[in-house]
């Protein structure tokens, strides 16, 4: 079993509420727009950290993390980008990847508009975490947590941050 956060386009804003919220998380994810490297190293030094990297994100995090990360933790097939649209509206590029191959799991960032939403084509559950920086014209910063064991997703928690 482990127990992941999850979030994207921080925009080189760091809050102590991440730490708080992903204290008993095994992993952090981001989906890109990092913003910094120094804000990367951050995470990478509070807990194990995979990320993407986002269309703001310089030439050092485009050197350090993927555009598309795929891999499999605790028997489910998962697959991260950035900029990746969602069920029905798909961008071309993440389009292509998850019909030749669906993910059990799909994550993307970019719109700052939170939604998990279950593809019933691709039989894959989509998650966008939202925007948890202050960068972006969303009103609400949020985080997601969840749990994934033995192939399955669940205990899924969206995190409202407050200012």
């Amino acid at each position: 079993m482990k127990k992941i956060g999850l979030l994207s386009d921080t925009h080189s804003w760091w809050d102590d509420k991440y730490e708080k919220y992903f204290a008993e998380c095994d992993e952090i994810w981001h989906a890109g727009d990092i913003g910094s490297m120094s804000l990367a190293l951050r995470f990478e030094d509070f807990k194990p950290f995979r990320a993407v990297y986002g269309n703001i994100d310089d030439s050092k995090i485009r050197a350090a993390y993927p555009e598309f990360l795929r891999f499999t933790l605790e028997g489910v097939d998962v697959l991260m980008t950035h900029i990746g649209g969602y069920p029905g509206k798909y961008d071309p590029r993440a389009r292509s990847v998850l019909f030749a191959n669906p993910p059990k799991l799909f994550i993307c960032g970019h719109s700052h508009i939170l939604k998990v939403m279950f593809d019933k084509k691709l039989n894959c559950l989509h998650i966008n975490p939202g925007a948890a920086g202050k960068y972006g014209f969303h009103k609400v910063r949020t985080l997601i947590r969840f749990v994934l064991n033995e192939g399955n997703i669940s205990d899924l928690e969206v995190i409202e941050l407050k200012d």
